[in-house]
């Protein structure tokens, strides 16, 4: 893989809002997509036909972040994937889903405020690697999850295409089923 760079970058507008809208969990199943040419910029254009997706509505403060781990002396590099979910009301179905997300490594469509959807976990799987259910002390405290993501892969989260906020799968060949939050 060849190390140079191909692109500059002038200053972008400032139109982009933070935030995500939503989350996408697909039970782990290997690598949901795979680049074509072996690098870290393909757009995923199409998915295994038959997944199921489950859909998670965001409000409020769950963030994702990537964070690039590179190192001179050993000569690698791979990048970190945090995802901090924050759902409110604690339920004892909530709860059950969960302990499913602890146990198994699901990859995750992460649908931000920008209309933009990027697979987290995309070979891996991400992992739960911290979580509380809280209820508070105060009467405006959090009543439910902070449930902490991370995934460690070779590339970058990928970016779907096409995709718009009103359909985070909008030009994907073989878009998964959603199935849309009965654990309230």
């Amino acid at each position: 893989m060849p190390c140079n760079l191909t692109l500059g970058r002038n200053e972008v507008c400032k139109e982009s809002v933070g935030g995500l809208a939503g989350v996408y969990f697909v039970n782990w199943t290997g690598s949901l997509a795979t680049a074509t040419n072996g690098v870290s910029d393909d757009l995923i254009e199409s998915l295994p036909s038959g997944l199921t997706a489950y859909y998670y509505e965001l409000k409020g403060t769950s963030a994702y972040t990537e964070t690039v781990n590179s190192s001179r002396e050993n000569g690698t590099t791979f990048f970190n994937q945090e995802l901090v979910l924050n759902l409110k009301k604690l339920t004892n179905e909530m709860t059950t889903q969960l302990k499913l997300m602890a146990y198994g490594r699901p990859q995750i469509f992460v649908h931000t405020m920008n209309g933009d959807t990027l697979l987290v976990g995309q070979r891996e799987g991400a992992d739960v690697t911290a979580g509380t259910l809280q209820t508070g002390a105060a009467l405006g405290d959090l009543y439910g999850y902070s449930i902490t993501f991370t995934g460690m892969e070779q590339f970058p989260a990928s970016f779907i295409s096409g995709s718009t906020f009103g359909n985070p799968f909008a030009s994907v060949t073989n878009p998964p089923t959603i199935v849309n939050g009965a654990a309230n």
